[in-house]
Formats: C-alpha cells, sequence, structure tokens
C-alpha cells in the first residue's frame, strides 16, 4: 500500500472496529503489501485493509466460511462480528480472529505436506468460480511485456522472463494434469503457525491448476510426503512460480523490502535452472 495511504488506512479499519463494539485504540502494522495487516488493539483483531479498487474481500471472505465449515485449515474470521466486508472512506476492511504465532524456525516438511493436503481436499469439493493458473502467468507475461510498468528490467532478463512464462505455462497447461481448485500461494509467508496447528491465511490468490503449482510455492522438501506428485510436473512449477515472482519484483511500484536485489538473484536462479532458454527452444 501505498505509504501515504497507511494513515488512512489504519484510521479507517480502527473507526469500522470500534463501530462494531470492538474496542480499538491502538493498531500494530504486521504486514504492508497491496494489503494492509493490523493487528487492533485492545479487542485483538486481525484487520486487513485495501483500497477499494485493488480488493477481492468478498470472495475471500466467503471462501474463508465454506473452507472453515469443511473443517479445511484456514485463519478464521473474528467470530464477535457479523462475517462481511466493510467499507470506509476508500478502504475495505475485513476482521479475522487474530492468533499468536508460536516461535519454530521452521515447519517440518511433512506437517507442511498434512496441512496443505487437508486443504486440497476440503479445496476439491468445492465449485467456486476462479481464474486458471495461466490467467496468473499470463499477468505476469503482460508485466514483464510492459516497458513502462518494468523500466528497469534489461533486455536480455525481458526475454529471459518473458520466455520462461510463456514455454513452460503453455507445457504445464498441455500435460493434462488433474487440476482442482487451489490455494494459489501457500508459501510459508501464508502459513501461521498456532496452537490450533497450521492455517493458511490469504486465499484472495486462489487458481485452479495442478496440486504441483500450488506445491511449487512450498519449501522444497514438502513435496517428498505428498503421494501422487508428477516429479517432472512440480520442477517445471517451480521454474514457472520463480518466474512469476520475480517479474513482481520489476514492477515499478512493488514495495516488496529488498524486492529489486531478490529480482536480480533470482534471475540467476532460472538462468541456472534452464538449460536451454525458452525463446531459443
Amino acid at each position: 500500500m501505498l505509504e501515504s495511504e497507511v494513515p488512512r488506512a489504519v484510521a479507517a479499519a480502527m473507526s469500522i472496529a470500534s463501530s462494531l463494539g470492538l474496542p480499538a485504540d491502538d493498531a500494530i502494522v504486521l504486514h504492508d503489501s497491496n494489503k494492509l495487516t493490523l493487528r487492533l488493539l485492545p479487542c485483538d483483531v486481525l484487520a486487513r485493509v485495501a483500497p477499494v479498487a485493488q480488493q477481492v474481500a468478498r470472495f475471500e471472505v466467503d471462501l474463508a466460511q465454506r473452507l472453515a465449515a469443511s473443517g479445511c485449515p484456514v485463519a478464521a474470521l473474528d467470530p464477535r462480528v457479523e462475517p462481511r466486508v466493510h467499507e470506509r472512506d476508500g478502504f475495505v476492511v475485513t476482521l479475522w480472529t487474530y492468533y499468536e504465532p508460536l516461535t519454530l524456525r521452521e515447519i517440518p516438511p511433512a506437517d507442511y505436506a498434512r496441512a496443505l493436503g487437508r486443504l486440497h481436499a476440503g479445496m476439491r469439493g468445492l465449485d467456486v468460480p476462479t481464474p486458471h493458473f495461466t490467467d496468473r502467468v499470463g499477468q505476469a507475461q503482460r508485466l514483464v511485456a510492459d516497458r513502462d510498468r518494468t523500466p528497469a528490467l534489461a533486455d536480455a532478463d525481458r526475454e529471459l522472463l518473458g520466455g520462461t512464462l510463456r514455454s513452460l505455462g503453455r507445457a504445464i497447461g498441455e500435460r493434462g494434469a488433474t487440476e482442482q481448485l487451489l490455494h494459489g500461494e501457500p508459501h510459508p509467508g501464508n502459513v501461521l503457525t498456532t496452537r490450533n496447528g497450521l492455517l493458511f491465511i490469504d486465499l484472495e490468490t486462489c487458481c485452479r491448476g495442478p496440486v504441483e503449482f500450488d506445491l511449487a510455492h512450498a519449501p522444497e522438501g514438502v513435496g517428498e510426503h505428498c503421494p501422487g506428485v508428477d516429479r517432472d510436473v512440480l520442477r517445471e512449477c517451480r521454474i514457472l512460480v520463480l518466474a512469476m515472482i520475480t517479474a513482481w519484483r520489476w514492477d515499478r511500484d512493488d514495495q516488496f523490502p529488498d524486492g529489486r536485489r531478490l529480482g536480480t538473484e533470482w534471475l540467476g536462479r532460472i538462468r541456472a535452472a534452464l538449460p536451454v532458454r525458452p525463446s531459443q527452444a
């Protein structure tokens, strides 16, 4: 979120919580990217705030309710207020349960795999209209192709990213693997380690595709504990996901901490993973 918008976003969240009977005298910023994530005190509620024009909050609230009802390991909305999207001063705000995190340096891969497997099992039973994973690949391709939005990206790097996204997105889509509803970005930053076990957050990235696309966001060892995984598809998905997140780091509006350094580092990793550049294949 733009730095200039943060004070207004915080004020909107605190005002909404207070109007619902949840005392909010203080706000701690937990995360700031496309959404602002706050811990409001003393009511101890987690608020997610986004500009009206950039949100899919209604979708996320509805999906979280359906997944929680199915017993899936997802973060719950705050039970003290009606589960809905609130709007104020150009922002949408959703209110969630705050979970005190447990201090673990790393989630054991087997635990990660079990939690993700439970999430996938619950998602298979839902009929929810969502984008296909190749739609998200297409978003990254358009970003790479737009020199105005990625002005610092060198021509050779632009060719590398564009070719990787194009060829691997097509190759994975043509494999004919079984597809289902996915989280879309179940990386460690979207997993909470709580007293209730592992819980997934940030459901706005849900899409349809092979489970290997979700596993590509998880640490390397997690796939080893997932039966039935196609190792070739997983390898291709890992490179594809790396190309996607590298593209985001070159967006002129990207606010990811140390994003440009990571974007440069990840370009090197993509080159090392591709013995033949896709544009030359």
